[in-house]
């Protein structure tokens, strides 16, 4: 009955194209260097010139540190984004212009500075001491606590304490913030941060089974409280172990091993095991269900992965916008920002224009710059039709105009070439070859086999770097 229901909800209008964002580093509004939500409204149109009709933010609930993952109060906005009627405003206005909101939603964690969890340090009688795993001898994981002889588990650092799942109170708690976040402030989903490591077993830290029971609980609850949301999970994990959730917990999940496969087929030039990583989802699957993407806030950024490569940056877009499932974009890789470890240089501001700021902030931006602001910005590539962010445009533009690139079916071509890589969409009505030469030197006489009411092979020889949409005659389905 569930999965029925859930099926039914999402082929009606499940996402076409996310755009991830970090609204600290998006766009200010007030000049005090951190951007915010009214300074996002203002970009909407940005957002939606992508092609995008989904934005995932990065968590805004309240928090300590920069990046929002350890909360402290998950019924407030963070103060340095706005308000709860800011969030509001800006999910009204974005709603105007058909694209949905998911938000981060961080489960498997809180802050230490939480409230529950400084109660519960302090008190071993505290309502919420059971909220949180506590030992007397420590281990992998476990942390020392400042107050008393023992230890409590956080699987990622001293600063993020877990909450214990097992507890039926700490449930009852999630499922109240999900229908807030739904009901009260309008979003249209979630994205579960690291829900893999939600139940420990022993030394089990993942893909645990009452990890699998949660979420399928978890998943129905909010399907009953908005049949249409969308939520995604982050199972950073190979395709065997992805699949697992699969069909009755959460609606979608990161598909973190075509991701890997995408960057390294247009790093070395070899197709490698893309189309086989694509097709192994797709035979599991609806694509909706799952999300390829390049990079994510957690991974080096497209252009430094690819060595300032503008070739490639453009080859992995239009690998990725061609691709089945619901791409992601994570901000900025539209005009090909760079970025590395540590996090923060990840998570930089936006760059929107040239100038000391890069149209970023009236202020000092919160974080500094990357180098390449004045060249790697929107002003300065919007009114170049060769641009990245040009190509990123076109991009969008297609996919939501072409059903055979939104929904349909990813078919291989045989390319007779390993750096060649060939497949084509099509669903009932439409059908689109996409042809990538991956190498560093043209390729000469490629054929691709005829196909769908093509009565010769296509024959071409291929630029290097460089990948070719072609619109088939549909004369019978796959």
């Amino acid at each position: 009955m569930h999965t029925l229901i859930l099926i039914a909800a999402l082929v009606q209008a499940p996402p076409s194209v996310c755009y991830e964002v970090f609204v600290r580093s998006f766009y200010d509004s007030d000049g005090d260097g951190v951007g915010d939500l009214r300074g996002l409204t203002q970009k909407l149109d940005y957002i939606k010139g992508l092609g995008a009709d989904c934005i995932w933010l990065m968590p805004v609930a309240e928090s300590p540190s920069y990046h929002g993952y350890d909360v402290t109060n998950y019924y407030k906005i963070e103060p340095d984004y706005g308000t709860n009627d800011d969030l509001k405003a800006f999910v009204a206005a974005a709603h105007t212009r058909g694209i949905k909101v998911l938000v981060d939603l961080v489960l498997n964690h809180v802050s230490s500075e939480h409230p529950y969890f400084l109660e519960a340090l302090r008190d071993t009688l505290a309502p919420h001491r059971n909220w949180f795993r506590w030992s007397k001898s420590g281990g992998n994981n476990w942390h020392k606590s400042p107050v008393r002889d023992e230890y409590y588990y956080g699987f990622f650092w001293s600063g993020m304490p877990d909450l214990n799942f097992e507890h039926p109170a700490v449930m009852g708690e999630a499922k109240w913030v999900a229908r807030y976040w739904l009901d009260s402030l309008g979003v249209d989903g979630f994205r579960l941060d690291a829900i893999r490591h939600l139940i420990e077993v022993g030394d089990s830290n993942a893909n645990t089974g009452p990890t699998h029971r949660a979420l399928r609980e978890y998943g129905q609850y909010i399907r009953s409280v908005a049949p249409k949301s969308y939520t995604i999970g982050e199972v950073w994990d190979n395709v065997d172990n992805i699949l697992t959730y699969y069909p009755d917990q959460l609606d979608a999940y990161f598909a973190f091993p075509i991701s890997d496969a995408l960057m390294d087929a247009v790093a070395t030039g070899n197709a490698g095991r893309l189309v086989p990583t694509v097709l192994q989802f797709q035979a599991a699957q609806p694509a909706w269900r799952w999300a390829p993407f390049q990079r994510n806030h957690d991974q080096t950024r497209t252009m430094t992965f690819l060595k300032n490569d503008l070739a490639g940056a453009k080859l992995a877009a239009t690998i990725l916008m061609t691709l089945p499932g619901v791409p992601f974009i994570y901000y900025g890789e539209e005009v090909g920002m760079t970025g590395d470890k540590p996090d923060e240089r990840l998570r930089t501001p936006m760059h929107w224009a040239p100038g000391p700021a890069a149209g970023f902030t009236s202020g000092k931006p919160w974080e500094a710059l990357q180098s390449d602001s004045l060249t790697a910005n929107v002003a300065a590539q919007e009114r170049d039709p060769n641009s990245l962010l040009s190509l990123y445009r076109r991009l969008g533009a297609q996919r939501a105009a072409n059903s055979a690139l939104k929904s349909g079916q990813l078919i291989p071509v045989e390319s007779g070439s390993e750096s060649v890589m060939a497949y084509i969409r099509a669903d009932s009505a439409r059908a689109v070859l996409v042809v990538a030469n991956l190498g560093v030197t043209a390729a000469p006489n490629v054929t691709v086999p005829a196909q769908y009411g093509s009565r010769t092979p296509l024959t071409r020889t291929l630029a290097p770097r460089r990948a070719y949409i072609y619109e088939l005659s549909k004369r019978s389905a796959p």
